[in-house]
């Protein structure tokens, strides 16, 4: 393998630490919920003050987004992610010492927290280090380490005490600020600071040594062009030409975030304790934990090779199926009273269900989302984006956390799924209609394709003149590179 191809494997497994450590936090709900319910704590706590618990990780996601959005373009990529270790260690020991159930909302708070600044920096750091073809598969081999923190709470969370559970898991955010302190800066950061010499010793790590000029000229000519608008919010609003990124990447966001795969999965020990069955809780848990673990290598397979777009459609549709199945369980359940003992053979249909919604949705677009919100917005604007995606998806994340009970009270668990049914339905025709191919193709060639037929103070034919101009420049510039060697007569 070549040299700067290992660096980039390398930084996309230190990120997957951090990711890990994302999905160790998220899944501690629903280890620790059902140890809530059988009071295997020392803490009093309702289930309304759980409901908030879970809810407050949402504006702690909120604040730590909008905090990166500062952070990113002052310390730098990698410094903020070094510095996202710090939320999740101080939450994680509130989590092991809590004795009051008001402590568990600051813990909750500091982890989404830290879940906003690693969410924003791993997806434009990993977009902006990676070949082109190796850009879908390192972005989603965080989110399947995501998936590895899952499976190592929900196998070891049953069978440890609330107390030892919380100690060893304290661990994990010193790991991955060990191993980030070993990765390159990105040198699109760099550029964008006027750092030329900084950027080029990046690209030296990251990149072939015989093609780091031609690779350097190409990004300060990118960089350039994306950097000559502004970086405000108010430029992302505003511009014509983010429009359409816009409205794809929120759309996505909604969706995602609605069909509520994170709520099923904090409250599935809970779910589970419903449903009318033998199986273990333990069993459960570790079932779905590992199938959604195997089901990320099939994600990392296929992101590259089938393409976003097939993937979103068709994943949004296999979830509105299983998640209908699974309510339909519970109407007979809830509504249409059938006989409990008919129903117990039965118990594990809405288990599978949820099951196999997860394995679609992990496969399709939970890992792929979040690569295109880093793939579709331009450099000047990306953090700014990033940042508004995530406090919009922080909004949206505690409405369905806190609105996951109260909708349950009003028309029980069959409304709960059909709710999110619909909503993946949604889902697949927005794709469809909304969403471009971005698979194999360069963040330049990416903008090209959402910026045709813009309009941005020029006419339909002039803004098709300057993309073509662009590409020509840009394979003028590699020709040149490659016949003359020469180093400052073009893209000046």
């Amino acid at each position: 393998m070549e040299k700067g191809r290992r660096v980039q494997y390398f930084a996309a497994f230190a990120l997957s630490l951090a990711t890990s450590t994302m999905g160790v936090s998220s899944a501690w709900p629903t280890s620790v919920i059902p140890k809530f319910y059988s009071n295997q704590t020392n803490l009093n706590i309702t289930e309304e003050q759980v409901g908030t618990m879970l809810a407050i990780s949402a504006p702690g996601f909120v604040v730590g987004s909008i905090a990166t959005r500062f952070i990113l373009d002052m310390m730098g990529r990698r410094s903020t992610v070094l510095t996202s270790a710090v939320p999740f260690a101080c939450g994680t020991w509130i989590a092991a010492t809590a004795n009051k159930h008001w402590l568990l909302y600051i813990m909750n708070f500091l982890w989404g927290f830290g879940t906003g600044m690693v969410s924003i920096v791993v997806t434009i750091y990993l977009a902006e280090i990676s070949d082109k073809d190796l850009r879908g598969r390192l972005s989603v081999g965080t989110r399947f380490m995501f998936n590895f923190g899952n499976l190592i709470m929900m196998s070891i969370g049953p069978f440890l005490s609330y107390e030892v559970l919380n100690f060893s898991i304290l661990v994990l955010p010193f790991i991955f600020f060990t191993a980030c302190l070993w990765i390159p800066e990105s040198p699109y950061y760099y550029l964008k600071e006027g750092k030329v010499e900084n950027a080029r010793k990046s690209l030296l790590r990251l990149k072939n040594d015989e093609n780091v000029e031609d690779e350097l000229e190409l990004l300060k000519h990118n960089v350039s062009e994306e950097m000559k608008s502004s970086s405000s919010a108010k430029e992302l609003f505003t511009g014509a030409q983010y429009r359409r990124p816009i409205i794809i990447a929120a759309g996505l966001k909604v969706m995602q975030m609605m069909t509520g795969a994170m709520t099923i999965q904090q409250y599935l020990g809970r779910i589970m304790q419903e449903i009318n069955t033998d199986m273990e809780l333990s069993t459960f848990l570790i079932i779905f934990g590992a199938v959604k673990f195997i089901v990320g290598i099939m994600s990392l397979i296929l992101v590259d090779k089938v393409g976003r777009r097939p993937l979103l459609i068709y994943s949004f549709f296999g979830t509105a199926f299983s998640l209908a199945v699974a309510g339909t369980y519970f109407f007979l359940q809830e509504v249409a009273h059938v006989n409990q003992s008919s129903l117990r053979s039965f118990g594990y249909i809405p288990f599978i269900a949820i099951i196999v919604s997860n394995v679609i949705s992990t496969v399709g677009f939970n890992s792929i989302i979040r690569i295109i919100h880093g793939e579709i917005f331009p450099l000047n604007v990306k953090a700014v984006a990033m940042t508004s995606l995530n406090v919009f998806g922080g909004f949206l994340g505690f409405t369905v956390a806190k609105g996951y009970q109260a909708v349950k009270n009003i028309s029980g668990l069959c409304g709960v799924f059909w709710i999110f049914s619909s909503i993946a339905i949604f889902g697949a025709i927005f794709s469809y209609l909304t969403v471009p191919e971005t698979r194999g193709k360069s963040l330049r060639e990416i903008q090209d394709i959402l910026n045709f037929g813009a309009s941005n103070g020029l006419d339909e034919e002039n803004r098709i003149n300057d993309i073509h101009i662009e590409k020509d420049e840009c394979t003028e510039l590699k020709q040149l590179r490659k016949e003359t060697d020469v180093k400052n007569e073009i893209c000046d």
